[in-house]
């Protein structure tokens, strides 16, 4: 038996697709039609759109999360799993549905820091940055607090450019983290070394 879904359900998946698509200043009109929910019932279930917006944004948060961190404990190193969300982002940059990082996006159109979409927009990148300097830690670089704040800047920058010049990024986020890595002496064999002593 399927589970048919409720107009918040449809109203969230809706938001979540044309925000991300066409941005969060969409008509409501718009986004009712596509989750073929009324205006009336929208304002029954959220008390605006900013509400909608946040709610939708937190919604997709996880998965795209998970579409590009590794698994919990997959035994690579750390410098092999931070490439791993540059590699990633390569793939989906190169799919005719990027549009870029949804939080980044949402953030900069709403121009409001304290709007409550733009705070889901950067609990979420904060994350993504607290992801990386769990890593750093792990691989006992020196300052891995500035090196994570750097590696979201090259993620940031890497999606912004793959929208704006509208092709796939091939492989330079890659390359541009992986500089950042050898610079800071998280070098592939010293991390598998230490592994190994683990």
């Amino acid at each position: 038996m399927t589970t048919q879904a409720t107009p918040r359900e449809r109203l969230l998946d809706a938001a979540g697709e044309l925000f991300y698509r066409d941005g969060v200043n969409i008509g409501v009109d718009a986004l009712c039609k596509a989750a073929g929910v009324s205006k009336k019932s929208m304002y029954q279930l959220f008390r605006s759109k900013d509400e909608l917006i946040a709610e939708s944004l937190a919604s997709v948060g996880p998965s795209h999360q998970q579409a590009l961190e590794p698994g919990v404990e997959d035994g690579a190193t750390p410098r092999e799993r931070i490439l791993v969300v540059f590699e990633k982002q390569d793939r989906l940059a190169a799919g005719r549905e990027f549009f870029g990082c949804p939080f980044v996006s949402t953030a900069v159109e709403l121009k409001n820091p304290e709007h409550p979409g733009s705070v889901v927009a950067r609990h979420f990148k904060q994350r993504l940055t607290d992801f990386f300097r769990s890593e750093l830690i792990a691989a006992g670089v020196e300052n891995p607090d500035l090196l994570a704040v750097q590696l979201t800047m090259v993620f940031d920058g890497a999606s912004a450019r793959a929208v704006v010049r509208a092709q796939p990024l091939g492989g330079i986020g890659v390359a541009t983290a992986s500089a950042l890595l050898d610079a800071a002496g998280v070098k592939e064999e010293a991390l598998a070394g230490e592994a190994h002593r683990r």
